[in-house]
Formats: C-alpha cells, sequence, structure tokens
C-alpha cells in the first residue's frame, strides 16, 4: 500500500486564495477515484522553495490517498 500527499497552494500567484468549493471538489474526485481521500485544509503548512538568491513561500493544503500500486509510466 502506498499513501500518496499532494501538496497544493492555498492562493494564486497574486496572493487571491483559492475558493473552499475547489479544494471540496478535488477531495471529492480523489475519494472517487481512490474509494478515500484526507484532506488538510485548516493546518498552518508552509511550503519554502529557493531559485539561486530569491525564496518563495506559500501557504498550503495537503490531500492524501491510499492506493495498492503506483503507475510510473
Amino acid at each position: 500500500m502506498y499513501l500518496i500527499q499532494i501538496l497544493l497552494p492555498r492562493a494564486d500567484n497574486d496572493g487571491r486564495p483559492f475558493p473552499r468549493e475547489e479544494f471540496d471538489r478535488i477531495k471529492e474526485e480523489l475519494a472517487s477515484r481512490f474509494k478515500g481521500a484526507t484532506a488538510y485544509l485548516q493546518a498552518p503548512a508552509e511550503g519554502l522553495w529557493r531559485q539561486g538568491e530569491e525564496s518563495d513561500r506559500d501557504d498550503i493544503v495537503i490531500f492524501e490517498v491510499m492506493t495498492e500500486e503506483i503507475d510510473l509510466a
């Protein structure tokens, strides 16, 4: 069994938050495809990445699904 985590930003590049309905839609789609999903929408998670001298950060939400196999193609 594999645990897959999907990390998504809470807002677009201009800082506008994505609507809650969009995350609900993603959760429903994942639950339908993988027969279940966990969504961490309120957790204070932060992403940070660097490109050269610059750093960017995002507040993120995390979705988790479990699957028996992974298609690496």
